[in-house]
C-alpha cells in the first residue's frame, strides 16, 4: 500500500477511537491525529447506552466498561418537591439487547483504555500533539496539515473523518454550516461523596423544578471503590463561573436538593455552556464528520456521546464496503442521510424535550408532565416503547430504514 492508503481520523475521543478500531478490524490502516499532547480527563460524558455497548464489544472496549463501570438497570423521573414520580426499568429490553441497562463510566477512562488497546495494533498510527490547521482534497485523496512541536506536517489518506469534538477544526476548515441555538442557562456539574441511594435515588435520576432542576448520576469516580454522585444542574446565567462555584453556592444548591446536617464534600466542580446544533451535511467530498463535530446537544438523556459512537459505527460499516470495492462512494451519502436525520429528528428533539420538561415553569404544564411520565411508566406497552427510545435502540433501527 502507498502512503495515502489509509483513513485519517482527527480526534482521539470515543468517536474517533471507535471508528479507528472498527476500521482496523477490517484491515484498513488508520492514522489518529489528536491536538492535545495527552488525552484529556473530560468529566462531562459518562453514560453508555445498550447499542453503544454492543457496537464496542468487538474492540474490547465493552469488556473494560463492564469491569470498571456501574450498571444502571433503573432510572427515575422526580420532582424536587413531590419526590419520585416514575421509575423506569430497562430490564424490559432483555429480548432486544444483551445490555438491558445503562452503564456509567467516565468518558476519559474509556479513551485512556482505548488508547492502550489500539496504539499497538497493526495498521494503527496514534499521534498526539497534532493540531489540524489545513485540509485539501482531490478526486482520489485528502491531505491534512497538522501543526506539531517539530513543525507543520502533511498526512495523506483516502478519507478523513473529523471526530474532533464540538469545536471541530475540520468542520471550521471546510466551512460546514453549524446552525442552532445556545441555551440561556449556565450548566454546572458537581460531584459529591454523599450516597443518594440511601435517600431512595436510583443511580440515574432526573429532577424537575423551574429553578433547581438536575440530572443525577452515580459514577465510579477517580479511585476504585470510591464512587461519586454527579449533579448537573442549571445556574443563573447572570452569575459568573467563579460565583456559581464558590463553596457557599455549591453547598446552598446541594442542601436544596437534599438537606442534611453536615456539609457536602465535593470532589469536582465545573461549568459549561450548552448548544443545540447540527451541520448542514455530514460529508464534504472525502471528508466526513462524526460525533460532536457534526452535532451537539444538551446532556439530558445522555444522547450526545452515544449518538456519536453510533455515527462512528454507521460510517465505519460503509467505509469498509467502499474501501473493498463492494459499494460505490455514493454509499457515504447514505451515511449523511441516516445520521443527520437521527441527529435532527431524535437526538435534538429528544434532548430538547427532556430539558424543557425539567425546567418547565408553568404549573399546569408541570403537572401534566408529571402525569404523563407516570402514565408511561404504568402502561407496560408504553413503558417498553419509551425504553426503546431512551436507550437509543429505536434510533439505530430508524437509521437503518433510511435509504
Amino acid at each position: 500500500m502507498g502512503e495515502a492508503d489509509r483513513v485519517l481520523i482527527a480526534g482521539a475521543g470515543p468517536v474517533g477511537q471507535v471508528a479507528a478500531g472498527l476500521l482496523q478490524l477490517a484491515g484498513i490502516p488508520v492514522t489518529i491525529l489528536e491536538k492535545e499532547t495527552r488525552l484529556p480527563e473530560d468529566l462531562r460524558a459518562g453514560t453508555f447506552h445498550p447499542p453503544s455497548l454492543a457496537l464496542m464489544e468487538p474492540l474490547g472496549f465493552t469488556d473494560y466498561l463492564m469491569r470498571e463501570g456501574i450498571k444502571v438497570p433503573h432510572w427515575q423521573f422526580r420532582d424536587l418537591h413531590d419526590g419520585l414520580v416514575a421509575q423506569f426499568d430497562l430490564g424490559v429490553l432483555k429480548n432486544d439487547t444483551p445490555y438491558p441497562f445503562r452503564l456509567h463510566c467516565e468518558q476519559w477512562k474509556l479513551t485512556f483504555e482505548g488508547y492502550r488497546l489500539l496504539k499497538d495494533r497493526p495498521g494503527v498510527e496514534f499521534l498526539l500533539g497534532h493540531e489540524a490547521i489545513g485540509v485539501r482534497q482531490d478526486a482520489d485523496s485528502v491531505t491534512l496539515t497538522c501543526r506539531t512541536a517539530n513543525g507543520d506536517r502533511d498526512f495523506k489518506g483516502r478519507w478523513l473523518i473529523g471526530a474532533d469534538g464540538g469545536r471541530s477544526a475540520i468542520r471550521k476548515l471546510l466551512a460546514f454550516k453549524f446552525e442552532g441555538f445556545t441555551w440561556d442557562e449556565m450548566f454546572v456539574v458537581v460531584s459529591t461523596t454523599h450516597d443518594f441511594k440511601a435517600d431512595g435515588y436510583t443511580e440515574n435520576a432526573y429532577i424537575a423544578d423551574p429553578d433547581l432542576w438536575s440530572a443525577v448520576f452515580k459514577m465510579p469516580g477517580f479511585s476504585r471503590g470510591q464512587p461519586l454522585w454527579r449533579f448537573a444542574y442549571g445556574a443563573d446565567p447572570k452569575l459568573t463561573d467563579e460565583e456559581v462555584l464558590t463553596p457557599a453556592e455549591s453547598e446552598r444548591v446541594m442542601q436544596a436538593f437534599r438537606p442534611k446536617p453536615t456539609p457536602y464534600v465535593f470532589a469536582h466542580k465545573s461549568t459549561y455552556r450548552v448548544h443545540q446544533r447540527v451541520v448542514d451535511t455530514f460529508r464534504n467530498g472525502r471528508v466526513l464528520l462524526a460525533g460532536d463535530a457534526a452535532h451537539i446537544n444538551n446532556p439530558m438523556g445522555a444522547l450526545g456521546m452515544n449518538s456519536g459512537i453510533q455515527d462512528a459505527g454507521n460510517l465505519a460499516e460503509k467505509l469498509i464496503q467502499v474501501w473493498r470495492g463492494e459499494a460505490d462512494e455514493s454509499l457515504l451519502d447514505r451515511y449523511d442521510r441516516q445520521r443527520r436525520t437521527i441527529a435532527d429528528e431524535i437526538v435534538q428533539a429528544m434532548s430538547t424535550a427532556n430539558l424543557k420538561r425539567l425546567l418547565e415553569r408553568d404549573p399546569a404544564a408541570r403537572k401534566a408532565n408529571r402525569a404523563e411520565m407516570k402514565r408511561i411508566c404504568d402502561d407496560p406497552q408504553r413503558h417498553y416503547d419509551y425504553m426503546l427510545q431512551t436507550s437509543m435502540i429505536a434510533s439505530v433501527r430508524r437509521a437503518a430504514t433510511i435509504a
